[in-house]
């Protein structure tokens, strides 16, 4: 390379040095400047329009979210022990107060419901015997009391027992939907407990099967009771706020529910206040219960709810765009054009400002204008395109040097 640009003249090196450092200057041009100014903000631009003060309605809330939770969900189980004879009900069934969910064999308890009997017969057959045979002495009278009390002792058994025998029978305690049968027939059940409240359930049953009704349980934890009754007609969604909102809301309060995936909003009301707090990233959070209004149709188990609360509503406030007030050194004003078309700052007392709006309490009333200025600002940038022989070509009408051929290295040699 060294030899070649010795052999070519002096006035062709100084050419090729000005083409090549015209080639540099035109690109940066072309790929820096050029671009950085195509791409550069427009300059900010500012609208000023008319508003009418108006009435509205003024909310103010707490927002939080949560899961929606049937507020029946009752584990049931046999009291009694035998093996189960009977299941009359399946998975997804609907089931009222007092409707049959299963039953067990009763050779066991009718033989201690007998033997239990017959102790108590025992029993009063000696307390009988022992009145008749007293003689009014202290031992005579002592004899009386201790067969007294193997009379209670046996009609103790003789209670339990029959209780036992009506356990045979398992009855849904609640009125709600089937999501559970964790049994099935010739199963032995030792007895547990009659039933019990649980905080989840599963739609997915012993059988395998599915519940088909559209407000079957979504959730996928799986209770070890006998059966799981879901109520269907009323629901609780829990939430937890920090102790500022706590101070805020109150009992009673109403609740506007967005449920994921649905397209309208349900109603709830605030049913309790928790006073222990449970502290996450230093933070203290109280549990608070909304009572969904009503028993609306579709609603799952599981599903996520955000809830905004509303503790404070005031209708008929007169109301006018924040941007429109300003305040300086506690003086807030509004403009308005005077009867000679000149802006003109017209002080107002402000009340509550609730998202995009100020309430006004006096200076001005419902329907006057005031003038409110929005400023925007747009963006625009322009991406160049060319073909292909532009790309890298210096701008404008540039025209090389007499005698340079692009492509090649000075002395007609190519660069390829």
């Amino acid at each position: 390379m060294l030899k070649l640009l010795r052999r070519t003249r002096p006035r062709t090196r100084v050419g090729a040095g000005i083409v090549v450092a015209l080639l540099i200057a035109g690109s940066v041009y072309w790929f820096g400047v050029r671009d950085a100014s195509a791409s550069a903000a427009t300059p900010a631009a500012a609208t000023t329009r008319s508003v009418a003060a108006s009435l509205t309605t003024l909310e103010k809330s707490v927002t939080a979210t949560g899961t929606l939770a049937p507020t029946v969900n009752e584990d049931v189980s046999f009291a009694a022990s035998g093996a189960v004879t009977a299941i009359p009900v399946a998975v997804g069934q609907t089931v009222t107060v007092g409707q049959t969910l299963a039953t067990i064999d009763t050779l066991t308890l009718d033989a201690n419901l007998l033997s239990a009997k017959a102790t108590l017969a025992s029993a009063a057959a000696k307390l009988s015997n022992s009145k008749d045979d007293s003689d009014g002495t202290a031992a005579a009278t002592a004899q009386i009391a201790a067969n007294a009390a193997q009379v209670k002792v046996a009609q103790v058994a003789v209670d339990s027992a029959t209780a036992a025998m009506a356990d045979a029978t398992l009855t849904a305690p609640v009125a709600g939907l089937l999501t559970e049968i964790n049994l099935t027939v010739g199963d032995r059940v030792t007895g547990t407990s009659s039933s019990s409240s649980s905080s989840s359930s599963s739609s997915q049953g012993a059988t395998g099967a599915t519940g088909s009704t559209g407000s079957s349980s979504s959730a996928s934890t799986t209770s070890s009771a006998q059966f799981v009754i879901v109520g269907t007609d009323s629901w609780t969604i829990d939430v937890t706020v920090d102790d500022a909102d706590l101070a805020l809301i109150a009992v009673a309060d109403q609740a506007e529910i967005t449920l994921d995936g649905a397209d309208a909003p349900i109603f709830g009301t605030v049913a309790s206040l928790g006073l222990i707090s449970t502290t996450t990233s230093g933070v203290a959070g109280y549990p608070v219960v909304i009572a969904v209004t009503g028993a609306p149709a579709g609603l799952h188990d599981g599903v996520s709810a955000d809830v905004v609360i509303v503790y404070e509503r005031r209708a008929e406030v007169l109301t006018v765009p924040s941007g429109a007030v300003r305040t300086v050194n506690g003086t807030s004003t509004v403009t308005q054009k005077g009867a000679d078309g000149k802006e003109v700052q017209t002080p107002v007392t402000i009340g509550d400002t609730v998202g995009q709006l100020t309430e006004i309490v006096s200076g001005i009333a419902e329907g006057d204008e005031v003038l409110v200025t929005v400023v925007t600002t747009s963006t625009q940038s322009t991406t160049r395109q060319g073909s292909t022989g532009e790309t890298g070509m210096p701008p404008g009408d540039f025209t090389f040097p007499e005698g340079f051929v692009p492509g090649q290295m000075p002395g007609g040699r190519s660069n390829g």
